[in-house]
């Protein structure tokens, strides 16, 4: 038998029984709660404000063909980007100042996805933005959709590393196809583990899709307040580092 370091240290990918979360079922349970999340907020965003609140990379082409063809501007648009970088840049600066390291920083940064999603449904239920898509108060509640995305971009970087995007679901797809057919050439496949890739992967997917058809009936339904239901997950999110 091994012999034992009496200090109780938990087995490989857990933490001494402190407080702190389980790697393990961190990986497995946050990343798929949180990719409906960005399904939720990334088509509300588009519907209310034309905008992908969770793609950087459309924004950054909005801004090219601006500046090589003109047009009227999309403010939001614009400001998307270097909003995000501030984001992420103040997640690290509010991580570093926790001195908390890994998965002991998912709850403090969930923490403030919740709070900038439920300042963005108070802030639209009071002054309903969506109602003039390229005013100013649909730019301040884009932006504050945007800052929470990038919460969950960075928390997921320094939290929980080894988990997928839970928002840019072309890497996934193509994840997806790719251990499919790792799955189906048994004997010769080109990477190890495509049964779990595919499995990951395949829960994101489905995750952001139903969080997107889920966005979108909010807005049909509830309309300016189609932003409790981001805040409904987000806010379940926050428990996941706490449940046993």
């Amino acid at each position: 038998m091994p012999r034992s370091t009496g200090s109780g240290a938990a087995p490989p990918l857990s933490f001494p029984p402190d407080g702190l979360p389980d790697v393990a079922r961190l990986e497995g349970l946050l990343p798929p709660l949180l990719s409906v999340v960005a399904g939720t907020v990334d088509v509300i965003g588009l519907l209310n404000f034309h905008l992908f609140t969770a793609h950087v990379t459309g924004n950054i082409v909005v801004i090219a063909a601006l500046l090589v063809r003109g047009g009227p501007p999309n403010v939001a648009q614009i400001l998307a980007v270097p909003a995000f970088i501030l984001a992420v840049a103040g997640v690290w600066l509010i991580a570093r100042a926790s001195d908390r390291r890994g998965p002991a920083l998912a709850r403090p940064l969930l923490l403030i996805q919740s709070l900038l999603l439920s300042c963005i449904l108070i802030f639209s239920a009071i002054y309903d933005p969506a109602a003039n898509p390229t005013g100013l108060r649909a730019v301040i509640a884009a932006m504050m959709a945007v800052s929470a995305m990038a919460c969950q971009f960075a928390l997921l970087r320094l939290a929980v590393p080894g988990s997928p995007s839970t928002a840019v679901m072309t890497g996934n797809l193509t994840n997806a196809v790719l251990s499919l057919m790792d799955t189906l050439a048994r004997n010769r496949p080109l990477r190890e583990g495509a049964s779990e890739r595919l499995k990951k992967t395949s829960m994101l997917l489905a995750g952001f899709f139903v969080g997107c058809v889920a966005g979108a009936a909010a807005v049909s339904l509830l309309g300016r307040w189609a932003w409790s239901l981001p805040v409904v997950l987000a806010a379940a999110a926050v428990q996941v580092p706490q449940r046993r």
